[in-house]
């Protein structure tokens, strides 16, 4: 794995936690010689987890909408940035430029950006590992809502056994490497499209 794209807040959130396991990750990517490819903002979790990357002689890679450059603050530091028209196309390279997908704790934009390329797992655009490191239980819910999606028939119980869940980083990076993509099942025919 060279690569992983961490989706995450542009904010801190309330608890220090938070910005701790942000930094805390970055430290790992960088010295499992992982790159970091991330929404290019130096604000929030997507900051906190960038410097740490550089700071331990890792490479961060930022893709941002042109329009989110004042907003998000682009980070200036970067090993590279790649500054896009739309969301559309940011999500697009992160997704060609990553061998995996990490959320951390963060709001409607990460929930978009992880459960877009959960979909595309699903439907075979990508064979990708996917993971959410669950700092401070932060994910529980939605996990739990993922289990409902199973129970109504929604999802399928064996792609959401292919959700990568940790709340140690170590760990997580371990079972990205040792991920397995399922096949690729049709949900419906062409016709009924």
């Amino acid at each position: 794995m060279k690569s992983i794209a961490v989706f995450c807040g542009a904010s801190t959130g309330s608890n220090p936690v938070y910005v701790e396991a942000a930094a805390s990750f970055g430290k790992l990517l960088a010295q499992h010689n992982i790159r970091l490819i991330f929404g290019g903002g130096k604000v929030g979790l997507m900051g906190a987890i960038a410097d740490a990357v550089l700071t331990n002689g890792g490479q961060a890679i930022g893709v941002i909408p042109k329009g989110l450059v004042a907003r998000e603050v682009a980070h200036t530091g970067l090993t590279e940035m790649h500054a896009v028209e739309t969301m559309h196309e940011r999500k697009a390279l992160m997704a060609e430029l990553a061998d995996g997908f990490v959320a951390l704790p963060g709001g409607f934009g990460t929930f978009d950006e992880i459960c877009e390329i959960l979909t595309w797992n699903q439907l075979g655009i990508i064979s990708k590992p996917c993971a959410f490191l669950n700092v401070n239980h932060f994910y529980n819910q939605l996990l739990q809502m993922f289990r409902t999606c199973v129970e109504e028939g929604f999802i399928k119980a064996e792609r959401l056994d292919t959700i990568i869940l940790e709340e140690d980083g170590a760990a997580l990076i371990n079972k990205m490497r040792a991920y397995q993509p399922l096949p690729t099942t049709k949900w419906m025919s062409l016709k009924q499209v």
